[in-house]
């Protein structure tokens, strides 16, 4: 593991100090590192209005959101692979610098929907604007006894059998947990996974869930994306039917039964979706190495450039500009390409940066890379991955000055970026409540799944606007984003320019499956 440096100048010091930094004489084991007149260089580089001009673009209302897929998006790829192209990098992909991703897009064809609910008192008819759901494929069910469950009580979910559940439509009130605060949001996604894995094992027809919030629905979305590497490899939940219903009468129908069986029809018809093929775009650049050997192998530095794009159906403003999600990791890839391009002397290692497409459709573009590797992945020594850098503010008070990694003591390089925020003014810490809970939830994942010891960079984790139409880019803190980028140019500059790698602790249980899998690669 990398040692303690020792940082002969004061750290102390609020504002960015250009201090030498030097190994303790006893630690003969450290690596040196310095900053030169070259570093020194880079690092005022960086610029606070650099960082501001890229995003007030990246996240303008011209982009409407950058939805995977999208003109927008398109627009923004071709903004960053034009400034990796002014910082000189090598082209990666197999376009320039375009890693492209040939899919379908499955858009609903709701003419021929039809949800209905029958018996003798009555004949319910529900329209296609007032159901939500996700299917990229026809569905037709026809039953005549349906299953009532209270979504709450978790003691009966491990009770069910097949004999009370198989071949019937189940009924429940399975709350969007959308609606609640961000930090309740895997945790509640966890138990709704856990209940519709469990019905799925059961062979339950259909789910079909009353909501009491809003009378109105999606339908079944803009339309979603198909890998065709990865058709019909949906998980045992994904693979369930589910639909909610946005409907008063329903609601007093659902109201009216009693929990566990009853006679009720139900059919259900949702046409087969129509497919299109579409054009999904990585972007990736090089900066070569100097050292001869250590140059074929990188640091990994990425952002996800993606949003989740524009809502006509609002009143008022409809675009997600999503200017920190991930606006601010995206122009900080751009402005660290820039700045680390002017090195006269560059570190060993080669740093790849790259900017991923789907993160917010469930890490696409960084799973795509890493099944289609434009830099051998045995070579790949680390990932750092940046998001929601921009924003100071939470609700619990303004966060100047301090950074925290995700899953920040699984591998090594939690020590480095505290090193290197010292230097640049950023206190780097681990987050009691979400360092470990937010390690799943960016691009980092997809690399640690792969054995690379990987991190997420945030300035905060939550704050007030995410994925709201309001997350605007005038309101990111530039001069805190100026400083969190210096600490991750000069936490790059000692991985790459390190001899060894960073690896993962053994000592934590929780990166134990990660470190078993980079084992495993060192075998091959």
């Amino acid at each position: 593991m990398l040692r303690p440096i020792v940082f002969l100048a004061s750290l102390g010091i609020a504002c960015f100090a250009l201090a030498p930094v030097v190994l303790d004489a006893s630690d003969s084991d450290g690596i040196p590192f310095s900053i030169t007149p070259g570093i020194e260089e880079v690092l005022e580089s960086i610029s606070a209005d650099s960082l501001r001009g890229h995003l007030s673009f990246i996240a303008s209302d011209l982009l409407e959101g950058r939805d995977t897929p999208s003109a927008g998006l398109d627009i923004a790829a071709e903004y960053i692979a034009a400034q990796f192209r002014r910082a000189g990098l090598e082209p990666l992909g197999d376009d320039g610098y375009f890693q492209t991703a040939h899919w379908l897009l499955a858009e609903p064809n709701m003419s021929e929907f039809r949800l209905e609910f029958r018996t003798q008192e009555y004949h319910l008819r529900i329209l296609s604007s007032e159901v939500s759901f996700r299917l990229n494929s026809a569905l037709n069910v026809a039953a005549s006894e349906v299953f009532k469950l209270d979504y709450t009580d978790i003691k009966t979910l491990p009770e069910l059998t097949a004999a009370q559940i198989e071949g019937r439509v189940v009924l429940t009130e399975i709350p969007d947990f959308r609606r609640e605060d961000q930090s309740r949001w895997e945790g509640l996604y966890k138990q709704q996974l856990k209940f519709l894995t469990k019905l799925r094992q059961l062979k339950a027809a259909l789910v079909v869930s009353v909501d009491r919030t809003s009378s109105s629905g999606k339908g079944s979305g803009p339309g979603q994306l198909v890998d065709p590497e990865n058709r019909g490899r949906s998980t045992e939940a994904e693979t369930l039917p589910w639909v909610r219903v946005h409907n008063g009468d329903w609601i007093r129908v659902y109201d009216g039964l009693k929990l566990g069986p009853a006679s009720l029809d139900v059919s259900l018809s949702i046409p087969q979706p129509d497919e299109r093929p579409v054009k999904v775009r990585n972007v990736a650049g090089l900066l070569r190495g100097s050292d001869p050997e250590l140059q074929k192998t990188c640091v990994l530095v990425s952002a996800h450039y993606d949003h989740v794009g524009a809502d006509r159906a609002r009143q008022g403003d409809q675009i997600f500009n999503g200017a920190n999600d991930d606006g601010s990791g995206t122009v900080s890839v751009i402005e660290l390409a820039a700045a680390l391009s002017r090195l006269n002397e560059r570190p060993k290692r080669s740093i790849l940066f790259l900017t991923v497409f789907g993160e917010e459709k469930g890490l696409l573009g960084s799973r795509f890379y890493l099944r289609h590797p434009l830099f051998p992945l045995e070579k790949t020594i680390a990932n750092v991955n940046l998001e929601v850098l921009g924003r100071t503010d939470t609700s619990e008070g303004v966060e100047k000055d301090r950074a925290s990694l995700t899953g920040f003591d699984y591998t090594d390089l939690g020590r480095v970026f505290q090193w290197a925020g010292k230097l640049a003014g950023i206190e780097v810490y681990r987050d009691e409540r979400f360092s470990d809970a937010f390690y799943s939830r960016s691009d980092n994942l997809s690399f640690a799944e792969q054995g690379i010891p990987a991190h997420t960079l945030c300035a905060v984790f939550l704050y007030p606007d995410l994925h709201k139409v309001s997350d605007h880019w005038d309101k990111i803190d530039y001069p805190n984003l100026l400083k969190i980028n210096r600490t991750v140019a000069l936490a790059l500059l000692m991985v790459a320019g390190d001899i060894r790698e960073p690896r993962w602790n053994a000592a934590n249980r929780k990166a134990e499956r990660y470190q078993q899998i980079w084992r495993e690669r060192q075998k091959r």
